[in-house]
């Protein structure tokens, strides 16, 4: 990993990159596993380096000492440039579609991220789910469901690509809404919006006026299955 640092560094991926960085926070030990862990807890390497010591910690096998590390490693990034490419500080549909858009560019696989929102819409917590598969992500329920009753969100948006196909919604991508709605429900948050990006650009459930439709349909289906 040193050799391919010092011969091609453009050539490291994310968590390769972010492995050699918390191999000197903590060292004669195998940081792999811990880079994995944190892309996936915040999204990207630029969403590790925004993460708070709180949201740090909550990442297994993060300690005092390498919160520390990586909050230094903050500060620094932030000094030297601007953060362009961090996430929107306050959720709307058009800059969480642009940004989420750049975010996917280019991808061969395809991915769910949950962003967890204050009563303000800011965004406090982001979470990357992948299979590292093109066309699928499969998320345990009871994985999203930990994620939101430890997080505590006002609300939740949800975003994922289709790599090679349009923007479309289909019927598994209507469950899976449909699954994070009543997820979302029962730890008392709101899914304010499920963003999907593909070949013809972002489509909005929101905007759309589908996501209405879908936690109608849960609320009707709920109030049926109890005889009312």
């Amino acid at each position: 990993m040193f050799a391919h640092l010092r011969e091609d560094a453009t050539g490291l991926q994310d968590h390769e990159l972010l492995e050699i960085l918390l191999f000197y926070a903590i060292p004669r030990r195998n940081t792999n596993p811990l880079a994995h862990s944190l892309i996936s807890a915040f999204g990207s390497l630029g969403g590790v380096l925004s993460a708070s010591r709180e949201e740090l910690l909550e990442v297994e096998g993060v300690g005092e000492g390498t919160a520390t590390y990586l909050l230094a490693l903050s500060q620094l990034r932030g000094r030297i440039a601007p953060k362009d490419h961090d996430a929107p500080k306050v959720f709307n549909v058009r800059s969480f579609s642009d940004f989420i858009g750049s975010r996917f560019d280019g991808s061969a696989e395809e991915f769910v991220e949950i962003y967890c929102l204050d009563p303000s819409h800011r965004v406090r917590f982001t979470k990357r789910f992948t299979s590292f598969m093109p066309d699928k992500v499969t998320i345990p329920p009871d994985e999203v469901g930990h994620l939101v009753a430890t997080q505590r969100p006002h609300s939740v948006v949800v975003a994922h690509n289709h790599p090679a196909a349009t923007s479309d919604p289909s019927a598994a991508d209507d469950r899976f809404t449909a699954q994070m709605h009543m997820l979302c429900m029962m730890h008392g948050a709101t899914l304010d919006d499920h963003i999907i990006i593909g070949t013809t650009g972002p489509f909005s459930y929101f905007l759309s006026g589908r996501l209405e439709a879908i936690k109608k349909t849960c609320i009707d289906q709920f109030v049926g299955g109890n005889g009312e």
